[in-house]
């Protein structure tokens, strides 16, 4: 049997380490989260931040009234790339109006792209004034145009009677003297090889030619 000085040097060591343990000064800041475990896993400090920018000592001394509101969490999103836009603009060739004109036909096809828009009868040259074949480009355009005869060099200024008519559009040169399509007095002559090497239109469809084309419209002209 133990002695009873032992009891009470044991009683006095145990109560030493309690007052020793009850007395333990905090850590500033750590009061409200020493132990503290918000559900049955323990939230990694690490991984969570406050919602709000308060300090921790600011915090609740008492953990039951810290909720999860006071936590959120910041996930690492992974930074996408994203390549730079590059818009799907359509081919402007599809859209560019072009003239085609079949001396055979004696018609003269209008085109955007390679749709067919419209077609006008016309006159072509006569034999010894052929109109040229071969690919070109409007080079002139003039309303209510006068008219030099190649021949003679007479000048006949616009009007009813001027043999080019209400429009003149110029696709052909040789630093001389030009070939172009025209409008005429002479409507009979249309669909005909008679001119000098222009194409004659009607004056009502030269004239709707002429608002379609500018310069630098190609003109394709076919046997």
């Amino acid at each position: 049997m133990r002695s009873r000085q032992f009891y009470q040097l044991l009683f006095t060591g145990l109560v030493g380490a309690i007052a020793l343990v009850s007395f333990q000064p905090k850590a500033q800041g750590q009061a409200a989260f020493a132990g503290y475990v918000d559900s049955p896993q323990a939230i990694d400090s690490q991984s969570v931040g406050l919602q709000d920018s308060r300090a921790q000592s600011d915090l609740p001394n008492n953990p039951a009234q810290i909720s999860r509101s006071n936590f959120v969490l910041q996930p690492q999103l992974p930074v996408l790339e994203v390549p730079p836009l590059r818009p799907d603009l359509p081919d402007p060739s599809r859209y560019e109006l072009r003239l085609v004109l079949r001396l055979g036909e004696r018609r003269v096809y209008v085109y955007r792209g390679n749709e067919p828009q419209i077609s006008y009868p016309v006159a072509v040259g006569r034999e010894g004034w052929e109109t040229p074949t071969g690919n070109f480009q409007v080079m002139e355009m003039v309303t209510n145009p006068g008219w030099t005869n190649p021949l003679t060099r007479e000048l006949v200024p616009p009007g009813p009677t001027n043999p080019l008519g209400e429009r003149w559009i110029a696709f052909w040169t040789d630093g001389k003297d030009y070939i172009g399509f025209h409008g005429t007095p002479n409507r009979e002559s249309v669909g005909q090889a008679v001119s000098h090497g222009c194409i004659r239109m009607l004056n009502e469809h030269v004239r709707q030619l002429y608002d379609m084309v500018t310069p630098g419209t190609q003109v394709i002209v076919m046997p």
